[in-house]
């Protein structure tokens, strides 16, 4: 992509941006961020009151979300709309939108430096400099780039790819391949932990335990059909795995990787984000819903919200400040 095509758009209508601005005192309890991806829209939730505020429209398909180093911005990617969309983190407000070619999962590097998107549907993986949002590197690679994950150090981002059943190691500083290594089925969620790469394989059952030096895989843990997404919690104590096919959220121990809890959701589970009171708010992608799981009691309400619900994102003062 040409660097000149990241010069910022003028806002496309005014509708959307008053839309998703949040008026005061009407979410007391904070929003929740639902990207439903099969109808173009995002679902702004009262997080209090378990009721929808508003529905935003945007161009075609949002999927993944992420927040700026500063914390200032949430990041929205519209794959189908080749869109990224900047959020206000406290109000969900669109405060700009700028052109991306197929954005469909992002993540900052730990240091801030750089933003990695993959682009499923073109097979490509972007580099960007963060701080100018400029293009840095293009690596075109086969097949279906899915999700991101760094090491700790910002120097390699690693890449699934749902394609040729891999995962792929990017150099950041010399902007280069690594290695590309065979983690199981249609690997999807990835992420650094305790030195190691941790893959769901949504083919498979199973989250693969790999040597980030290359691509080894050391270890399976088997989480259920469908093992789709990885999210550690907020204390580092557990590892949740959402599995789609078998329609389950199971948590794993952190310090040993073995399975302590099933809980059956059903509808998909995909993404999750964590409430401040301990609940996990979990988007089901198959049933136009979102979980909200009380994880002692292993009790949940379920909240309607639009078609293909992908990405969430909850909005707390203390994330954003």
């Amino acid at each position: 992509m040409d660097r000149r095509s990241f010069l910022a758009l003028p806002l496309l209508a005014t509708l959307p941006v008053a839309a998703a601005r949040a008026a005061p005192g009407a979410a007391p309890g904070g929003i929740a961020i639902v990207l439903n991806s099969g109808d173009a829209t995002l679902s702004l939730l009262d997080t209090a009151r378990g009721t929808e505020i508003r529905r935003v429209p945007v161009l075609r398909e949002p999927h993944h979300i992420t927040i700026s180093p500063n914390r200032r911005e949430l990041l929205i990617g519209d794959s189908g709309g080749n869109e990224m969309l900047f959020l206000d983190p406290l109000t969900a407000e669109i405060k700009r939108r700028m052109p991306v070619a197929d954005p469909y999962h992002l993540a900052f590097s730990p240091n801030g430096k750089w933003l990695v998107v993959t682009g499923l549907a073109r097979n490509q993986v972007d580099v960007y400099d963060a701080a100018s949002m400029q293009l840095a590197k293009r690596f075109p690679i086969a097949s279906m780039p899915s999700h991101v994950a760094y090491a700790p150090d910002s120097k390699v981002a690693y890449v699934t790819l749902q394609g040729t059943n891999k995962v792929g190691a990017f150099d950041l500083e010399r902007l280069s391949l690594l290695w590309t290594a065979e983690s199981g089925s249609t690997p999807a969620g990835v992420v650094w932990h305790n030195g190691k790469l941790l893959c769901a394989n949504m083919g498979t059952d199973f989250v693969a335990v790999m040597d980030p030096a290359d691509g080894r895989v050391e270890r399976r843990i088997r989480t259920g059909r469908g093992a789709h997404q990885i999210f550690p919690s907020p204390d580092g104590r557990i590892l949740w795995v959402n599995n789609r096919v078998d329609g389950t959220t199971v948590s794993l121990d952190a310090a040993t990787l073995m399975p302590m809890r099933t809980y059956k959701l059903g509808g998909g589970p995909d993404c999750i984000d964590f409430g401040a009171d301990g609940r996990l708010w979990v988007t089901l992608r198959f049933n136009k819903s979102v979980a909200v799981l009380d994880p002692a009691t292993g009790s949940f309400e379920t909240l309607a919200v639009g078609r293909s619900p992908h990405g969430i994102w909850l909005t707390q003062p203390a994330r954003a400040a």
